[in-house]
């Protein structure tokens, strides 16, 4: 091992008036525990983002479209269009004519004109008549 990580400090040494032998030991078992320390580390750290994933997930609600359900489409303001304070936030309603397990859907109008693209469902909200 370099010197500079065997004797750290040759003052440190002297004040704490230990044999080079006994404290180059003490050091080498030091050494030989980060292993065991960061293993420690590693499961702490993942106890931790368990434990924050689980209150997450508590108070995450699971939104299931299905086919014939009402929804509103979320506007999406373009830079020249009325950014006002009163301007509508949603579109609709429209009808679900599939919903697709990733979470995309594809919309139709009440008059049963499809949609160019599907839409995926966090842009939608269900919509209550």
């Amino acid at each position: 091992m370099p010197l500079e990580i065997e004797i750290l400090s040759l003052r440190i040494l002297k004040d704490a008036e230990l044999d080079e032998s006994e404290w180059a030991r003490s050091r080498f078992e030091q050494l030989n525990l980060i292993d065991e320390r960061r293993l420690a580390a590693i499961c702490h750290h993942q106890l931790y983002q368990s434990r924050i994933a689980k209150a997450y997930n508590k108070k995450v609600k699971p939104r299931v479209f299905e086919e014939g359900d009402l929804v509103l489409r979320k506007i999406s303001l373009t830079s020249g269009e009325d950014q006002s304070k009163w301007a509508p936030n949603y579109e609709g309603p429209y009808v679900v004519k599939k919903a697709f397990s990733g979470g995309a859907l594809i919309l139709t109008n009440m008059d049963e004109r499809d949609l160019p693209r599907p839409v995926n469902s966090d842009v939608v909200k269900k919509y209550y008549a």
